[in-house]
C-alpha cells in the first residue's frame, strides 16, 4: 500500500499482507494451532499459535504497530495477560516500581495482590504533582506506570512530566492508552516507552472478544514476548480476525464516541440533579489545557454523581433505558455502571475512597446511539 501517516487510512492497509492470500481481500482465519518447522532460530520463533505467532497475529502486531507509530507490537489473550506480561519482563524480586494512585481495579490487585507476593513493591504518586515523585523513587525502582485517562476518575496525569521524570531516572515508562485509544493518543509520540490495550474494549469496539496489545520498541517487546510465551496468554485465531476487522473501523468510531460524549458531559454539567461530571474535554476540567496540548480528541468515557448519593445513582441506572447496565467499555452500545460494585469492588473501601471512587460515582462509556437520544434518556431518569 502508499505509505500514509493518517490513521483512517493505516487502520485499514497497515500490516495486511501483499500479495493477497489469494486474492482474498479480508485476512483468512488460519484455525491450526500448529505449522511446518522452517529453521526457526529459537524456541520463541517456531510458528505455534500459543506463541502468538501465526499470520493471524502477525498482521494484527504490524497494523497495531502502525497505529501507535512504535517499531513493534505484540496481541494477548488479554489486556490483563499484556499488563502481567509487561510488568514482569522488567520486574524482578527485589525490585520496586511507581504507578499513578488511581487505576484499574485489575491493574490495581494485580500490584497488591500479586506482585507484592513475589516481592515486588510499590509506591503510588500523584500524577498532578511531579514535584513529590522525586521522594518516592529508590535505588531498586526500574518502573514509572500511569494511564492515559485513569479508570474510572477520568483524571489525566502530567503525561510529559511523567516521560522526563522517566527518562533523567533511567526508568522504563509504560502507560494503558485503552480509555485515549491512538485516534485520541500515541503515548509513543511523546516518549513513553510502552504503551498498552485492553483490546476488548476501543480496538475491537463489539463486545465480543477479549485481547490486550502492547507496543514499543522491537527490544523491549521481545522481552514481553518470551515472558508471554511462558504464561501462555494466547489470543486464538478467531479472536485475532475479529480484532483485525474491528480496528478497521476504530477511527470513524472513535470520533463519533468523543462528539457524543462532550455533548453529554455539557448536557450534564448544566442539569440541577448532577452534583459534579468528570470528563477531560470539558473547559472547566482543570487538566483541559494540558490535555487538548496533546490529544487529538477526549474520548468516550465520562463519569459523573448524582445529588441524593449512592441511593439516587442506583435508582438512575434503573431508569436509564439505552445504555446497558454492564461493565466494560469501548463498545458501540453505551453502558452503563456503578464502579464501587462492579470493576472497582476487589478492593476496600477506604481504597476506593482514596483513590476517589465514590459510592454514588456512575461511569458511562458512551456508544454510537444519537447523543440527542441518550441525553434525552438521561433526563428522564434524572428527572
Amino acid at each position: 500500500m502508499t505509505k500514509s501517516n493518517n490513521i483512517d487510512t493505516k487502520v485499514i492497509h497497515s500490516g495486511e499482507l501483499i500479495p493477497r492470500i489469494l486474492g482474498a481481500v479480508t485476512m483468512p482465519i488460519f484455525q491450526s494451532s500448529t505449522y511446518e518447522y522452517e529453521s526457526q532460530i529459537n524456541y520463541h520463533s517456531i510458528k505455534y499459535l500459543r506463541l502468538n505467532n501465526t499470520p493471524n497475529h502477525e498482521v494484527l502486531n504490524k497494523k497495531i504497530a502502525a497505529l501507535e507509530n512504535g517499531e513493534s507490537a505484540l496481541v494477548s489473550g488479554s489486556g490483563m495477560a499484556a499488563i502481567s506480561s509487561t510488568l514482569l519482563a522488567f520486574l524482578k524480586n527485589g525490585d520496586h516500581l511507581l504507578t499513578q494512585s488511581c487505576l484499574y481495579g485489575g491493574t490495581h490487585g494485580l500490584l497488591t495482590q500479586d506482585l507484592s507476593h513475589l516481592g515486588i513493591s510499590f509506591d503510588f504518586i500523584d500524577g498532578n504533582e511531579p514535584d513529590s515523585w522525586k521522594a518516592k523513587i529508590k535505588p531498586t525502582t526500574k518502573i514509572i506506570y500511569v494511564e492515559s485517562i485513569s479508570n474510572p476518575t477520568l483524571d489525566v496525569p502530567n503525561l510529559e512530566a511523567i516521560v522526563q521524570f522517566a527518562k533523567s531516572n533511567q526508568l522504563i515508562s509504560i502507560i494503558d492508552n485503552t480509555f485515549a485509544s491512538p485516534v485520541n493518543f500515541r503515548p509513543l509520540e511523546i516518549g513513553f516507552d510502552l504503551a498498552i490495550h485492553s483490546c476488548t474494549k476501543y480496538l475491537n469496539g463489539h463486545s465480543d472478544i477479549v485481547a490486550g496489545a502492547v507496543i514499543g520498541k522491537t527490544k523491549h517487546i521481545e522481552a514481553i514476548t518470551h515472558k508471554l510465551n511462558h504464561f501462555g496468554g494466547a489470543l486464538d485465531a478467531h479472536a485475532c480476525f475479529l480484532l483485525h476487522r474491528g480496528i478497521k473501523t476504530l477511527a470513524i468510531r472513535v470520533r463519533h464516541q468523543n462528539q457524543s460524549a462532550l455533548k453529554i458531559a455539557k448536557f450534564l454539567q448544566g442539569h440541577p440533579g448532577i452534583l459534579n461530571v468528570k470528563y477531560p474535554g470539558l473547559e472547566t476540567n482543570p487538566q483541559f489545557s494540558r490535555t487538548k496540548k496533546i490529544f487529538d480528541g477526549f474520548g468516550g468515557m465520562l463519569a459523573f454523581q448524582v445529588k441524593g448519593g449512592a441511593e439516587a445513582a442506583i435508582r438512575l441506572i434503573e431508569k436509564v433505558k439505552i445504555p446497558v447496565h454492564a461493565p466494560s467499555l469501548g463498545g458501540v452500545e453505551s453502558l452503563i455502571t456503578r464502579p464501587w460494585n462492579t470493576i472497582h469492588a476487589n478492593m476496600s473501601s477506604d481504597e476506593r475512597v482514596r483513590m476517589g471512587i465514590a459510592d454514588d460515582l456512575i461511569r458511562l462509556s458512551v456508544g454510537l446511539e444519537s447523543a440527542d437520544d441518550l441525553i434525552e434518556d438521561l433526563s428522564q431518569a434524572l428527572g
